[in-house]
């Protein structure tokens, strides 16, 4: 019989389905154990055969999993930069209604502790393991290149949003992330440890320490975004946050309202720049006029009285660092020493700081009457919470623009003075001094960036749950810290954390459950036995009521950390840690300082590392896109981060634009920057204008072309020649404006010495985003008028850089 090839093709496929049924049906050994091992890949049940009529399908093997029945939603509410004597449920002067609400119907948390600093605390949050075993020992930007330290969190600490999404919950992270190295915030930068990669659904927000509360640098899923609105139409960034917040629980629910969920909400609060709306600011008018040494009094007794601290908590002084150990950047100077307008200016920031954290709060407030309303309250646990204490990073006298001090350049109170009546607007980019850090983290020892002490890591907590929480109103004592929040959600949603994920073996999880406290009584034991802290080269240790702090500042240089001395409090019965015992107890305090060790060596904490600001921003650290001397943009871009972008400062640098234009050019060829620092190539009136904003310092830096555009191709450009560095790290030299290759306008400029801003206002091409560079024109303005081919920036020679000054601006971005 002679075999055709449509024969031969038609045996070899009956061959083929008879091989896969056999293999399928017969289920082979290996191959089920392989599928039984990977969660990835379930095993099919049904059956198949040459016909679907004869086969049977199994859907389950195809479905993705479902939580339980009855599974509880989380919200958890994270806040900046606010220490335990600041809230009103705490005993603080700022109103908050709404977490008042949820603590007068859940349970206040008074010994809650955290890392110091914002990166490691959220890092924490995430994946309830130590943040030197998540690989943030500091913030981001301070990686170096050991595995406590390298900034990246790896795939042995498998975060909690991806547990919750692989069984059935949705995940919405919603405002700051600020666990993303700085070289990967760009278009094309890697996106792996972005919010989506993480176990997210959705994201809405903005990556980086701080942003522009106006005019906010914002992100959406995987993507840059401008922001919907300007301060004028109304916007603020909480508002913004809520109100996406609240679309994502809608479309939700409107597709799956049987589906729990994990809303994480991180607003910009209370972290610089402090920005309110004028009412809110206005509600505390004349609330701080008595100065920070009365109010951190005032607040210690009241927390007393409320039963946050017991009785006898004595209060610690405001610059209690030994004199060769404390940092001059974090004193505090006396209330009694200030002169009237000092008084006057720094009470109004703490007004404006009060106003936007009440602001805020009712933001969070909104989010809390839809769930009310919706009926989804009683079976939400809610988590409202700060990452470290208040921060110290506004220097003894302040500032109406941080950016000043980032870039090492002095402020002048008559000039801060002009800012009085607009202070926390869009005018300004302002931080309160340090009194008013040690005053809101009452009634203890230093704040942010301070782990040995509690200033820096004892931070407000109030869970609430209506379903799962018997207890109304009352307070826990119990001892416990930021990594304690994973496994108490694993424990009230019934899941575990996988020992392996992925075919990955995971780091045990570092924290205790505290679903017990929910039971216990409000001063009974707690389950922690043991938690060491370690920040820039300051550390300490608590264990069973016992505290040993090394007496180190955090970027103090000093070294020598075997020399360090150690103090031991019994903060069991001494809350505020006011007296050292390690002259009654020396057995206890070597048994602190080995158990230190015993944890620094499980957790990856050494080497430790107190080196300035300046030595730690100028390690050399690996990105994907090497340094050059010469960039090209085009239109029609996202902004590009400040991180990632071309370098100008302290070197000379060219802007060369190819355009075509018509009689009605007008509009921004390019721009980087806000009005706090920036600098901005455009075309108005028909002239060619460049103007460098130098810190937000008036006048500006206008250079206006002689004559006017003609229609037609041009190139248009500029030219910075440095030639020295004033007094205070300024670059000066000569700045030359061109259209083709004729002067139009010359003359002497300077430069700043650091980043035009912590984290966003990047470089525009076509437009300018956010806030505008100069005051001669509104933002966006959009070119408009002819096109724009290309524009190139090319710079020169070995940059000089002030490294204080960057040093300052990367450590103000906790």
């Amino acid at each position: 019989m002679k075999i055709t090839n449509f024969s031969r093709q038609i045996l070899f496929k009956a061959f083929v389905f008879s091989f896969l049924t056999i293999a399928i049906t017969g289920c082979n050994q290996t191959d089920k154990e392989a599928k039984q091992a990977s969660s990835d890949s379930p095993e099919f049940k049904g059956k198949i055969a040459l016909d679907i009529r004869d086969s049977k399908a199994d859907w389950a093997a195809y479905t993705p999993k479902s939580a339980p029945k009855g599974s509880p939603n989380i919200l958890f509410v994270l806040y900046d930069d606010t220490g335990l004597g600041s809230w009103s449920p705490y005993g603080g002067a700022i109103n908050m209604p709404t977490l008042d609400k949820l603590a007068e119907n859940g349970l206040t948390y008074t010994q809650w502790h955290t890392t110091a600093l914002c990166s490691p605390t959220r890092s924490t949050l995430q994946t309830g393991r130590n943040h030197h075993l998540n690989g943030m020992a500091a913030i981001t930007e301070t990686a170096d290149g050991f595995p406590g330290a390298n900034g990246r969190m790896s795939e042995r600490v498998t975060p909690l949003a991806k547990i919750l999404q692989d069984n059935g919950w949705s995940t919405f992270w919603v405002g700051k992330n600020h666990n993303v190295p700085e070289q990967d915030v760009a278009s094309g930068g890697s996106k792996k440890q972005w919010p989506l990669q993480m176990g997210w659904d959705r994201f809405y927000g903005f990556i980086g320490g701080e942003t522009n509360q106006w005019y906010p640098d914002l992100i959406e899923d995987n993507h840059f975004i401008e922001a919907p609105a300007t301060p004028e139409e109304g916007y603020h960034l909480s508002k913004d946050l809520a109100d996406h917040a609240l679309e994502m629980l809608r479309d939700q629910q409107a597709t799956n309202p049987s589906k729990p969920w994990y809303l994480w909400f991180n607003p910009g609060a209370n972290h610089a720049p402090h920005h309110s709306p004028k009412d809110y600011i206005a509600k505390y008018k004349g609330k701080f006029d008595q100065g920070y040494d009365v109010y951190r009094e005032w607040v210690t007794q009241r927390m007393i009285a409320k039963g946050i601290l017991p009785k006898g908590t004595v209060n610690t002084p405001m610059n209690p660092m030994r004199a060769d150990m404390a940092a001059p950047i974090d004193n505090v100077r006396p209330w009694d020493s200030l002169n009237d307008d000092e008084k006057k200016l720094f009470a109004r920031m703490a007004e404006v700081y009060a106003g936007f954290s009440e602001y805020t709060d009712a933001q969070v407030g909104r989010i809390i009457d839809y769930l009310e309303e919706s009926g989804q309250l009683d079976n939400t646990i809610v988590m409202y919470a700060a990452d470290n204490g208040a921060s110290g990073e506004g220097t003894p006298n302040g500032s109406v623009n941080e950016n000043k001090f980032f870039n090492g350049y002095p402020d002048e109170l008559s000039e801060n003075m002009k800012y009085l009546e607009v202070l926390g607007g869009p005018e300004t980019y302002n931080h309160f001094p340090t009194g008013w850090a040690s005053a809101f983290s009452a009634p203890f020892k230093m704040f942010k960036r301070y782990s040995q002490y509690a200033g820096g890591t004892n931070d407000p907590l109030i869970i609430s749950w209506p379903k799962g929480i018997k207890a109304k109103g009352e307070i826990r004592q119990q001892y416990h810290h930021s990594v304690d929040i994973v496994p108490t959600i694993l424990e009230l949603t019934g899941l575990d954390m996988p020992k392996v994920y992925k075919g990955v073996e995971q780091e045990p999880l570092s924290g205790v459950s505290m679903a017990y406290t929910f039971d216990a009584k409000p001063d009974g034991p707690t389950r922690k036995e043991v938690q060491y802290f370690a920040m820039l080269g300051s550390r300490g240790i608590w264990k069973e009521g016992w505290k040993a702090a090394a007496v180190h500042a955090p970027l103090s240089g000093k070294g020598h950390f075997d020399k360090d001395d150690w103090e031991l409090y019994h903060v069991a019965s001494d809350r505020s840690e006011s007296k050292d015992l390690a002259k009654e107890n020396p057995e206890k305090l070597q048994e602190l300082v080995e158990a230190w060790f015993v944890e620094a060596e499980k957790n990856n904490v050494l080497p430790l590392d107190d080196r300035s600001a300046a030595e730690i921003i100028s390690i050399e650290r690996p990105s994907q896109e090497p340094a050059r001397d010469r960039y090209v943009y085009y239109p029609n871009t996202a902004p590009v981060p400040e991180g990632v972008a071309v370098n100008v400062r302290g070197r000379s640098y060219k802007i060369l634009a190819n355009v075509e234009l018509t009689d009605k050019a007008s509009g921004v060829i390019f721009a980087h920057g806000s009005r706090f620092g920036g600098h901005s190539l455009f075309i108005k009136n028909n002239k060619l204008y460049y103007v460098y904003n130098f810190l937000g310092i008036k006048p500006e830096q206008v250079f206006e072309s002689s004559i006017k555009l003609m229609p037609g191709k041009h190139t248009l450009g500029m030219e910075f020649s440095r030639e020295k560095t004033g007094k205070n790290g300024e670059s000066v030299g000569t700045t030359k404006l061109y259209i083709n290759e004729e002067l139009v306008a010359e003359g002497s400029m300077k430069t700043q010495p650091a980043k035009f801003t912590l984290s966003g206002d990047g470089l525009c091409i076509a437009y300018d985003s956010g806030d505008a560079v100069s005051e001669l024109y509104p933002s966006p303005s959009k070119f408009s008028g002819g096109t724009i081919d290309l524009v190139g920036v090319t710079v020169e020679g070995t940059p000089y850089i002030d490294l204080e000054a960057e040093a300052k601006r990367v450590m103000m971005s906790q």
